[in-house]
């Protein structure tokens, strides 16, 4: 362990994605603020530089879901053998880096954590490769690329743990801070009167949007037909996703609706301001969930040979949809993977729109879900925990939230 006295602090996090800058800064921040002596290294987004990282190379910007393409791959190679020659530099200069912090993304990180282990130095993930999902199998690389995974759903310690590998649950970062529904009122103040209010989430990455925007367009469409006096609210990640959804809206056959509008970079106010949320599957749905708004979750996919393949040789799961998997059971309908156009998702959603029991239903069972991160505080423990896997703070109970 380093001698807090005389050695370095120096971290390395790596993320590839925007949900990881999200998570990664939060605990940035917190590690900055617990021991303002440690330097922190990041390949990551701007999110982290803003916490306090010394951005080495920006990544996520163009994040893919699933197999990425051969030009990806070719820029990953690329990128991996920079971030060899830094970590060689690094290990000669004057602040080497006690751990290296993979966040999510595993098949961006799983060679990078190989790099960090050939040197010696410790591997903490934050936020754990879903394996207990798919490729059940890539749990003896975990054990073998990983000294201790730093859990944000409340059942994968025990997972790892009764597999081999050193685990704690942390909480989950959405659920850090309370929101200020005061300002997002405010904020939600302008997105429009109408009802039913439709929230449109079709998210962040490049193939996402292409698959999955023209079929909530339809579906906005369709319910508008049922619902005349609907407005909607498409809730886009960045300016540039801003420009992408508003390019496929005005070549779409059917147009873009005029009770139709988009917001940037603020999906909390979009949540608050909405009755109902289109949302395709991920992260988002559980920020959704955060406000207990009653949602229908989708994913689509291009070829269902190929799926069901994949399903059968790796995946471990009935259900995707993250509230669907912390309940133990289908609380939230959904539709993955999707095939067709908007039909289906369309009669789901005139359902919740006309059905109050039912969506009080949905939120009575989003509710309970939500009660698992009552109490916990992910990046002040995350970061302490980190602090304390380098032996630069006392062990705590890894639950602990309290400051540090």
């Amino acid at each position: 362990m380093p001698n807090q006295g005389t050695q370095p602090r120096a971290l390395l996090f790596t993320a590839f994605e925007p949900s990881g800058d999200d998570h990664a800064s939060s605990v940035i921040a917190q590690l900055r603020e617990q021991d303002p002596s440690i330097t922190i290294f990041a390949y990551g987004g701007p999110k982290m530089h803003r916490a306090g990282a010394q951005v080495l190379e920006r990544t996520g910007d163009d994040a893919v879901m699933g197999l990425p393409g051969p030009a990806k791959v070719m820029s990953h190679l690329r990128l991996n053998k920079r971030i060899a020659r830094w970590m060689d530099d690094n290990k000669r200069g004057p602040s080497p880096i006690a751990a290296h912090i993979p966040v999510d993304s595993p098949a961006a990180n799983w060679s990078i954590c190989a790099m960090a282990k050939q040197r010696g130095t410790r591997v903490v993930h934050l936020v754990a490769p879903q394996i207990w999902a798919w490729g059940s199998w890539r749990i003896r690389k975990m054990r073998r690329l990983s000294d201790h995974v730093l859990c944000i759903l409340p059942f994968e310690e025990k997972y790892f743990r009764d597999r081999g590998v050193q685990a704690d649950f942390v909480g989950h970062f959405l659920f850090d801070d309370a929101l200020d529904m005061t300002e997002l009122d405010r904020r939600a103040s302008s997105f429009g009167d109408g009802h039913p209010r439709i929230a449109i989430m079709p998210g962040s990455r490049p193939d996402e949007l292409r698959r999955h925007f023209p079929i909530l367009l339809d579906a906005f469409h369709d319910l508008l037909a049922q619902f005349p006096t609907a407005v909607g609210v498409v809730a886009a990640t960045s300016e540039t996703v801003a420009r992408g959804l508003s390019a496929q809206g005005q070549t779409h056959d059917r147009g873009w609706p005029p009770a139709l509008r988009i917001v940037t970079q603020d999906t909390d106010a979009v949540v608050r301001w909405c009755d109902i949320a289109l949302v395709k599957s991920g992260t988002v749905t559980l920020q959704v969930a955060k406000q207990a708004k009653p949602m229908v979750v989708f994913y689509k996919k291009s070829n269902p040979l190929i799926y069901q393949l994949a399903r059968t040789a790796l995946m471990n799961v009935e259900s995707f949809s993250l509230p669907n998997i912390l309940a133990g059971r289908r609380i939230v309908p959904e539709l993955i993977p999707h095939y067709g156009g908007a039909e289906p998702i369309v009669r789901i959603a005139q359902r919740l729109i006309s059905d109050a029991g039912e969506r009080e239903q949905q939120v009575d069972a989003i509710r309970a879900v939500l009660r698992t991160f009552e109490g916990k505080q992910a990046s002040v423990v995350a970061a302490r925990r980190i602090r304390e896997l380098c032996g630069w703070a006392a062990t705590t109970a890894p639950q602990d939230s309290g400051a540090a």
